[in-house]
């Protein structure tokens, strides 16, 4: 079946097209609205993508979206009622559900007999127990304004997963495996037996992991500090944390590339934002051991993971009592299986793949 994938973010549309696993055709259309850019706006920016991509007899567009709330666990053919659904997500992520919305309604417009599907990327985490999603805070606020951990990077935690356990030979109902999406955007992911049991994003992707230009988890306190004490108004804060924090907060760096580069240099603030980084990564790892009661595998995949040797080697240090080793070789020359023969604790490189992950999900749904 012909699938055809859909990413739209609010200035650019990136696609797919698949025949089963093969991918006949892909692209980015970019800087959507802008003077120069490469469409005045989505609808221009697909009708791009339908010039480009051959669309006879495809089957479905298969859609990603950012946040399903807990309604979600699972692709859904997209209707009149779903759309509205996503609709009524929008304050649970402002920067991203809008940009879907446009994609979607382009997309039925332009293919009107062609199935719509939306992929969420909080699907996958729905099978976390309440007590891995409850804040612990006033319960009656957080039902009202749905408050809770819904986790991202989805699509990549479960594909990353699933071909790790393919990898090892795991049983697939029984596999433990820890997975680092380690990309400007960052996360952690325990999962057992293919389903996501702890995430370290929550009700957004800001908290867990250090990112490019997120800070992961902060003191609330942080906040009220700066709000109280510094003057600075709430948008200012937020707009600090979301985008001048994480590596480029500490290192005035977004790109862990040349963090590195800096680092080896010796500047102390680049060695202080590889430090963190990486330490924070132990520590969500070492939690996930305790969550999942040991673990089978621990999988780096997305830019950073699949290339950095260096924060390979960093994160995992000093981890041998757990039977946790890399080695040093194997890691420097990126192999899929970087721990030692015989390790209690397998550490693998497994190059993720959202989009064909997205592809695999609307086809199920589709012959469900």
């Amino acid at each position: 079946m012909k699938i055809l994938v859909l990413n739209s973010g609010s200035s650019s549309v990136k696609y797919r097209l698949f025949d089963g696993t093969e991918t006949l055709a892909k692209g980015l259309i970019e800087r959507i609205g802008e003077a120069d850019g490469d469409a005045g706006d989505h609808e221009a920016a697909l009708q791009q993508v339908m010039a480009a991509v051959d669309v006879e007899g495809l089957g479905a567009v298969g859609h990603r979206v950012v946040h399903g709330g807990s309604e979600f666990g699972r692709a859904t053919v997209i209707d009149d009622e779903l759309f509205a659904v996503i609709e009524r997500l929008v304050p649970l992520a402002p920067l991203h559900n809008p940009a879907a919305l446009s994609g979607i309604a382009v997309a039925r417009k332009l293919l009107p007999d062609v199935p719509q599907v939306a992929v969420f990327d909080t699907a996958f985490h729905q099978t976390i127990p309440p007590d891995g999603v409850a804040y612990a805070i006033d319960a009656s606020l957080a039902e009202r304004w749905q408050i809770r951990r819904y986790g991202f990077h989805g699509t990549s935690h479960a594909y990353v997963a699933r071909k790790t356990a393919e990898l090892l030979d795991l049983p697939a109902d029984r596999a433990r495996v820890i997975t680092l999406h380690l990309g400007n955007g960052a996360s952690a992911c325990a999962v057992s037996g293919g389903r996501s049991v702890a995430t370290s994003m929550g009700m957004s992707p800001q908290s867990g992991l250090v990112m490019g230009t997120r800070s992961g988890d902060v003191d609330p306190t942080v906040i009220f500090h700066l709000h109280r004490v510094a003057g600075l108004p709430i948008e200012e804060i937020e707009r600090s944390l979301t985008r001048f924090a994480g590596l480029q907060g500490l290192a005035g760096e977004n790109d862990m590339r040349a963090v590195q580069e800096r680092r080896a240099a010796g500047d102390p603030a680049a060695t202080l934002a590889f430090d963190v980084y990486c330490r924070r990564i132990k520590e969500y790892v070492g939690m996930y051991l305790a969550v999942l009661g040991g673990a089978d595998a621990i999988t780096f995949t997305a830019g950073v993971g699949e290339n950095s040797a260096q924060v390979r080697a960093a994160s995992l240090a000093g981890l041998t009592e757990l039977g946790i080793t890399i080695d040093p070789s194997r890691n420097e020359r990126g192999e899929r299986i970087i721990s030692p023969e015989g390790a209690r604790v397998r550490v693998c490189v497994v190059p993720t793949d959202e989009e064909l992950e997205i592809a695999q999900q609307v086809t199920a749904e589709l012959q469900s």
